[in-house]
This record gives C-alpha cells, structure tokens and sequence, in this order.
C-alpha cells in the first residue's frame, strides 16, 4: 500500500523555498543596480575627461582641440662675429705698494700729506730735523779744504825738489818722496769728497719723499715723534691705483687655450660689477703664472686695467673674463630656441604653411641669451622661441608679436566692498558682479523690505528693528511691528 503525502505538507514545505528564491532575485537585482550605476557613473567621468574645456580655460592642455594652431613666438637666425669668453674670480690688488719709511732718525718736525691724498713721485711727505746731518756734512766739507790746502803745499815743495834734482842740487831720492806725498793727499781729498757726498745724501734722507705715485692711506707716525729707520710701520702707505692690477684664475684645463690666444696677440679683460652683467673697466691680459695651483687646479693670471673713475679697489672681489678668440660670422639664435630630448639638441622650425618641423642643430657655445649653432639652421629659417608646452613636430603655430615684456602689477589692485558685506577684487570681470547682481535681485523683496524699514525707523523711531526668521534670511512681506 502506497503512502500518499497530505497536501498540507506539501503546502508548508514549498513556502519557504519561495520565500528562498524571492529573496535571491531581489538580492541579484539589487548587485546588478549598483554595478549598473557604478559603470554609469564611471562612464559620465570618462566622458567628461574626453572633452574640450569651456569657458575659456586660459590654457591648452590635455583637453585642447588638436585642430586649433599653438600660439608661439619666433626669431631668425642672424649672423654676426661672435667673442669667446672665459670666465673666471679674482681680486683687485695695487699695481704698486710702498711702506714709505725714513732712512734717518731724526724727530719728524712736518708731515705734508693728507689722509687719501693723490700724491707725485719725489713729493716730500714729511721732514725730519736735520741739524746734526747738516753738521756732518759741513763738517766733511771743511776736512776737504783743508786736505786741499796741504795738497797745494806738497805740489810747490815738489816742484822745488825736481827742479833741485834736474841740476844735482839735489837728491832725486827726495823728489820722488815728495811726488808720494802729492798723490797720497789727492786720494785723500777724494775720500774728503766721498764723506762730503755721504753726509749730503743722509742730509737728504731727513726729507721723506715720495718714490712712486699713488694714493696715501692713514698716516702711521704724528708730527713730532721721534722715527727711526729700522721702524717696520713706516710713516705711510702708498698704493697705485691707476693703472690697477686684476689676479684672477682659470681652470687648469684652459691652460692650453690661454697660452695658444697669448702667442697670437694681446688679449683683453673684462671686469664686471657687483650686478655681474655691467663691464665696469677693460683692460689686458699682462702676465700669466709659470705654475698650476695643486690645491685648486688652477692656473692664475694678471691683468692691468686704466681704472679712470677708480671704480675698482685694492682687495674687492669681481668677475672677470677673458677674451680669447672671435668667431667670424657665426649663426646665432636666442638660446630659448634650442630645445634638448633624448637624441639631442633640436630647434622647431616653422615651414610652409606654419607647419612646425623638430630639426636637430648643433651647437658651438651658448650662454643665457643667445646660442651659436654649428649646423642645423639657415638665416632663412624661422625657429620658435616661445610656446613649447602644446607643440610637437608637424603642429600647426600661429605666430603672435612679441612687443615687449608684460607690464607687471607694481602693487595689490584696488578691493571695494559688495553689498552683502565682503570684499572683491576690483578688477574681475562684470560677469561675476553682474551674477551677484542678479542674486541680490533675487533677493530683491527682502532688502528692499529692510531697508525700507530701516529708512523708517530712522525718520519715525516709533518701531524697532524686525527680529530675523530662522536661517538668517529676512521673511518676504512687510514687516509686522511688535508690541
């Protein structure tokens, strides 16, 4: 006998499967909702990265129409014979430096100079008393003449005694004695005069004068001291400063290039301000050292410059280079048009059409303005200077004018106050005050509700001030006077 199963059984057996499986489907309808909005919401993203930005966005960047041209500026080529520097640091010394000291000592009784006074050579700086070597000297004088007198005795005696001789009268021994003697005293009277030329020399040395021309410094020694000629600080220092004298130093590896540029001619130097960009003074290369500085590695070398307006001085620090060859008729383009990439330097060229083209150039030497190229560029080509942040080879360019540098704002513009109470730049545009404008006038009913009530409180004083509704915001009618 089979068993037959009740049908309420089956009833409650097959409701919690369908439960079971309506509650599946929900929650796969729900997963597949959320991913659907997720990819939706990705794709919107996508969507707005690919397109152009509006408003005029001020820049050309990832979103900027290909087929718009890039605004840049160009230049062309020019020939022109371009100098060849090297640059180097140096220092300023006096071409000439004395100790001025005294060769005598004496109290100095006049100092006849002035504290930075441009002195002549053989100018007296001071004076030292000179009585006892005018003493000496007079006394070398009067030796002399009386040397000399006794020479003049000894001369009759000999002439007597040869004429004695000549008749046998006398001895001829005696004759020759006396011709001694005569020639004895004129050797002394020559030592008389040696003594005479000393005392006058050292009678000179008691004026203190000036061996070259230059400047005085600070005076060492005051009037009335006693100096002595072995004092080591002298009265002054004097120091030439036109011309002057420029030391500076090259790396050793120009060594070469100097020596070769030396051998051709003379060269010129150029000492720069304390801005580094003026050339101050120009002068020429006069010496160069006969050894490399192996601390350093490098080579020193001296100039001399006229210094006219003495606008260099004795131990200031400057900036030099040194000319040592001209390239003639050199292909130079400013030095912003020379771009560099993995291959190397290149220029953008502008041909037909202001169609650009990446041609690669080759350069000889460059500095911060301009640039000599070796090969890769004619003077009748146009090269882009300015404009490479969007250009790539084969971009179309519009070339604009470059009519001079920007003006600058030398101070904050001029800030007003809004009605609604905050500060704006006076120079935006009238877009954003015509929007604030709009939004006042949106709000036009409140205001003019408030202000109206305020310009009557402040005729009538009989009703204060309306209390604000929650949020801030005046309410829309008429104000409502309070008790």
């Amino acid at each position: 006998m089979l068993f037959k199963p009740d049908s309420t059984d089956d009833k409650k057996s097959s409701a919690p499967r369908k439960r079971s499986l309506v509650s599946r489907l929900l929650g796969r309808m729900v997963s597949l909702l959320i991913t659907l909005v997720i990819l939706g919401g990705l794709g919107y993203l996508g969507w707005l990265a690919f397109q152009p930005k509006q408003n005029g966005g001020g820049g050309r960047g990832a979103g900027a129409r290909p087929d718009l041209p890039v605004p840049v500026l160009a230049a062309t080529p020019r020939v022109q014979d371009v100098p060849v520097y090297l640059d180097g640091v140096g220092s300023v010394k006096a071409l000439n430096t004395v100790t001025v000291r005294s060769q005598v000592d004496g109290k100095l009784l006049k100092v006849n100079f002035v504290e930075g006074q441009d002195v002549k050579k053989d100018d007296v700086l001071g004076e030292i008393d000179p009585a006892i070597y005018q003493a000496q000297h007079d006394q070398a004088v009067a030796t002399k003449a009386k040397d000399e007198a006794l020479l003049a005795n000894q001369k009759l005696d000999l002439a007597r005694y040869e004429q004695l001789a000549a008749t046998n009268a006398g001895s001829k021994q005696q004759a020759d004695t006396q011709r001694a003697l005569v020639a004895q005293q004129e050797a002394i009277i020559k030592a008389d005069q040696a003594q005479i030329d000393n005392a006058r020399a050292t009678l000179g040395y008691t004026k203190i004068v000036a061996p070259i021309s230059g400047r005085a410094g600070l005076r060492q020694v005051d009037q009335g001291n006693i100096i002595h000629a072995s004092d080591t600080i002298g009265l002054v220092i004097l120091t030439q400063l036109q011309p002057i004298a420029v030391w500076f130093s090259l790396p050793q590896q120009q060594i070469m290039r100097v020596n070769a540029a030396a051998a051709k001619g003379q060269l010129a130097v150029d000492v720069f301000g304390n801005d580094g960009v003026t050339v101050i003074d120009t002068g020429k290369l006069t010496g160069i050292d006969n050894q490399v500085d192996p601390t350093t590695g490098t080579l020193k070398l001296k100039a001399e410059l006229p210094n006219a307006s003495y606008q260099l001085w004795p131990g200031q620090f400057v900036n030099v280079r040194l000319k040592v060859e001209t390239l003639p008729q050199a292909i130079v383009v400013p030095t912003s048009a020379v771009q560099r990439g993995p291959a190397g330097t290149f220029s953008y060229v502008i041909g037909a059409d202001n169609i650009v083209t990446a041609k690669p150039v080759t350069v000889t030497q460059q500095n911060e303005h301009e640039a000599v190229i070796a090969s890769g560029l004619t003077t009748s080509d146009r090269v882009v200077t300015t404009g490479f942040a969007n250009l790539a080879d084969g971009s179309k360019v519009v070339v604009g004018k470059d009519d001079g540098p920007p003006a600058a704002d030398l101070a904050p513009r001029k800030r007003s106050r809004t009605p609604d109470g905050k500060r704006g730049a006076q120079g935006e545009g009238q877009s954003k005050d015509q929007g604030k404008d709009a939004k006042q006038d949106g709000q036009g009913g409140e205001h003019r509700g408030q202000h109206e009530h305020s310009d009557g409180d402040q005729k009538g004083q009989t009703r204060p001030a309306p209390a604000p509704a929650a949020g801030g915001e005046q309410s829309g009618g008429a104000p409502k006077a309070q008790p």
